[in-house]
């Protein structure tokens, strides 16, 4: 299965912030949606979700639902992606179908190797830097941390999103140092010509392949 190499991860305190962030993505070109709403309660995560789901399987593009696979096995996501302390990853894959995704976050070298054993699909490490669409942030990687890291990893198959921050000058690095793709928010937001920047983003993720 060859995953896409750039993920939007939603952003927005409301539902119509996060509607139009979504679907403002998806017109830009993006194939991978992250439903990410920290501070909603879980109906409106839902409602919001059903609506999304339509909208995604139009352009044929990924959904993943931040924290709650239930949810996300009611819509038939692709998947859940899950933070080192949401749900246990073996408690998520009891609950979703066999064909559905669960991503992971990491930060450290360990915890890499605690989302290897956990079987998910992609992995999403970071932050590269500071970061203000998430609180309570970890450590900073900086692009050596990527590289310290991967490289300990010694070839182990597995794709890494580096999150946190990215902008479309860091991208060149970020592959060098051995990430498969990134995962943006902010950057995508404040962009003036978003399908331009979208091109920009993809021209240098596919450059070596």
């Amino acid at each position: 299965m060859t995953l896409p190499k750039l993920q939007y991860i939603s952003h927005g305190q409301t539902y119509e912030e996060q509607e139009y962030s979504i679907l403002s993505a998806l017109d830009a070109g993006i194939q991978w949606i992250q439903l990410r709403w920290k501070k909603a309660n879980e109906s409106d995560i839902l409602k919001l979700a059903e609506k999304i789901k339509l909208r995604t399987d139009a352009y044929n593009a990924i959904l993943i639902i931040n924290d709650y696979p239930h949810i996300a096995k009611k819509i038939n996501a692709t998947g859940v992606h899950l933070g080192l302390k949401d749900i246990p990853v073996l408690e998520a894959r009891n609950i979703l179908h066999n064909h559905q995704w669960i991503g992971g976050t990491a930060n450290t070298y360990d915890d890499v190797l605690q989302r290897i054993k956990e079987n998910v699909t992609y992995i999403g490490l970071g932050p590269l830097k500071f970061t203000t669409t998430k609180e309570n942030l970890s450590p900073i990687l900086g692009i050596e941390g990527y590289k310290r890291i991967i490289q300990k990893l010694n070839k182990i198959q597995i794709p890494i999103y580096a999150i946190g921050g990215i902008t479309l000058d860091d991208i060149e690095a970020l592959i060098a140092a051995g990430v498969y793709g990134i995962a943006i928010s902010s950057a995508f937001n404040t962009a003036k010509d978003k399908s331009n920047f979208v091109k920009q983003i993809n021209q240098k993720l596919y450059a070596t392949t």
